[in-house]
């Protein structure tokens, strides 16, 4: 899938709003920052002396033909070059510090944020666009400030004190370095922005390269049986021709721009030699003189050009900041108020009420939900679920069930209406007591790289090894564990892609289970097991779900007969309930579905 240019478009102006704001969630320490900014312009200061340390050395010892003073001369030009050295590993290690603090601080942030956002967030933006600005974006920005901060203050107080030193040394030769410098920086923003253009499409066509290698990657048995893989290569090659064209680009400006500059800065620096030859011959100044402004004139230019770097990289990652700050000031739309918390706390006991015991009745109230203005999934929905009752739902695609169930869980919250709990108000309640008290089984369930063991436990850390054990043997998966070579301490695989969906499921199963909880959820749960295995989970369903609440999404009708109340809805109405003997007598629309399936299954 291509990227939008659109959606990766930059501005040419440096907001300092953003970088401000940017920085400010980064939160690096300031007293790294100052002891950078102190260590940096000691250095520009301390290599900025070498030319006036030589010019010394010319009109003194070689001039005048003596070595008296030679060695305090040696020693103190021994003492600056070592604490240039000093300074430079210690500025470097001031700037690793720093960038790996706002790193740290913005992916921690950025951690937590997103295990707060609500299932809304996670329905709009894909995983390689959250991924993407976490790990690409943030260590991009990290080290344009870090290193930024290098090359602005460095390279500032350089240009500074060179100029100071060639004016005070001699006005009028340095005269010819200030005519020079307006279109030094003139030539540098041109090729910046030159290259500033090409190096964006190159970074968008590398994002664009690293989605295809991911859609590859995971697409890849898809691709084998279309046969498409030779289709995938060219549109593949396609985008990284462009992209070697683009960069090819790129060297050719960056090999231009270094030379230009060079010939700019010989051309000054051979001015400087004519006249102030032409002084020395009249005595109007000193050959070291000549030679110090020489050596200045060299030196003028690489800080011109890593000061006008620095706005170019600020300007090429404003989006990039821009999307950070945006990722990590994405609204919570699920939040427990401030009165819930002060009432019940975050957790059982923290707040001034205790949590009250979760029995299982769920009641929508003329519940109105929309995932997209003007496009109602549910309108004045009503529905009693009792405690302790197992309830199917069932309809075709698109009729609400899972939107029913979201609710419910409180994955989502209603535009109108109300969904209540034994009585009480879902949000009147920390969104902590309902998940702690809920089990909830996916049709394609997502396992950790761990252990399987570990995956179980997941549904409660603190369960010891005989429970596990249990709660995989409750659901037929200790079967499979046993016969895997490292039993329980097998590790599952990305994804648990060492199972198969079937044994996936049944892993699922049983961290429901251990959790224990007041009410499953049970979202095609049994689609990938066999049919011998999905009998024996039914008996076990129904065993574990004594005197618990469970709804039950089901496309394959013959797994819900036993339930003790079956909804069919349509168009997020409900057109039916009642048992399974109930609604096949009735020859309504739930027994249009299960004779359609029943007819299917005996054709099979």
């Amino acid at each position: 899938m291509k990227m939008s240019k659109k959606a990766d478009q930059h501005t040419n102006k440096i907001n300092t709003k953003t970088w401000l704001e940017f920085i400010k969630l980064a939160a690096p320490r300031k007293g790294l920052i100052i002891s950078l900014v102190v260590v940096l312009i000691i250095v520009a200061v301390l290599e900025s002396i070498s030319p006036i340390m030589v010019r010394f050395a010319i009109n003194y010892f070689i001039k005048n033909n003596v070595t008296e003073g030679l060695a305090l001369y040696s020693i103190i030009y021994l003492v600056i070059v070592v604490a240039i050295a000093f300074c430079t590993k210690y500025w470097l290690k001031l700037s690793g510090r720093i960038e790996t603090d706002m790193s740290y601080n913005i992916r921690k942030m950025g951690f937590e944020h997103l295990h707060n956002l609500s299932f809304s967030f996670y329905d709009r933006m894909p995983v390689g666009w959250i991924l993407s600005r976490m790990i690409n974006d943030v260590t991009r920005l990290c080290e344009t400030i870090s290193f930024g901060i290098i090359d602005f203050v460095w390279g500032g107080f350089t240009i500074i004190v060179i100029l100071a030193a060639m004016l005070i040394m001699d006005f009028k030769l340095a005269f010819i370095a200030l005519l020079a410098v307006p279109v030094i920086i003139a030539i540098t923003v041109y090729f910046q922005k030159k290259l500033l253009t090409t190096q964006r499409e190159i970074r968008r066509l590398n994002s664009e390269i690293t989605g295809e290698f991911n859609e590859g990657i995971m697409g890849a048995r898809t691709t084998k049986t279309l046969l498409r893989e030779r289709e995938n290569e060219l549109e593949f090659f396609a985008t990284a021709e462009k992209m070697n064209r683009h960069s090819i680009d790129a060297s050719r400006m960056a090999a231009l721009f270094l030379p230009t500059v060079s010939i700019l800065g010989m051309i000054v620096a051979a001015l400087i030699l004519v006249l102030g030859g032409e002084a020395y011959t009249k005595n109007l100044t000193e050959i070291g003189t000549i030679y110090a402004l020489f050596a200045y004139s060299l030196r003028l230019w690489d800080p011109i050009r890593q000061v006008a770097g620095v706005f170019s990289e600020l300007q090429a990652a404003q989006a990039a900041a821009e999307r950070v700050i945006i990722l990590l000031n994405e609204p919570v739309e699920i939040t427990d108020s401030d009165e819930v918390i002060r009432n019940y706390g975050l957790q059982d006991g923290a707040g001034e009420k205790p949590w009250p015991e979760i029995k299982g009745q769920i009641e929508f109230r003329n519940v109105s939900f929309s995932y997209v203005d003007g496009e109602p999934i549910l309108e004045n929905f009503n529905l009693i679920i009792e405690a302790g009752q197992t309830v199917a739902i069932v309809g075709e695609t698109g009729a609400g069930k899972t939107t029913l169930v979201n609710l419910a869980c409180r994955f989502y919250e209603p535009q109108q209406g109300q969904i209540l709990i034994d009585g009480y108000d879902i949000q009147s309640l920390p969104q902590a007591w309902l998940y702690h008290n809920l089990g909830y089984v996916l049709q394609t369930p997502h396992l950790f790289n761990a252990t399987i063991s570990d995956n179980i436990r997941y549904g409660r850390l603190e369960a010891c090894e005989s429970e596990i054990k249990e709660a995989a043997r409750l659901v037929y998966a200790d079967e499979f564990i046993e016969k895997l070579e490292n039993g329980y301490d097998t590790f599952a695989g990305e994804g648990g892609n060492k199972l198969s969906t079937g044994e996936k499921q049944l892993i699922s199963f049983a961290r429901a289970i251990i959790a224990d909880p007041a009410i499953f959820v049970f979202d095609e749960a049994t689609s990938s097991i066999d049919t011998e295995t999905e009998i024996k989970i039914q008996e076990a369903i129904e065993n574990i779900l004594h005197n618990r609440t469970a709804l039950i999404i089901a496309h394959r009708l013959s797994t819900i007969k036993n339930a003790d109340l079956i909804i069919v809805l349509k168009n997020g109405k409900i057109i039916e309930q009642g048992t399974h003997t109930e609604l096949i007598k009735a020859r309504g629309e739930y027994f249009n579905l299960y004779t359609g399936q029943f007819t299917i299954d005996t054709n099979v």
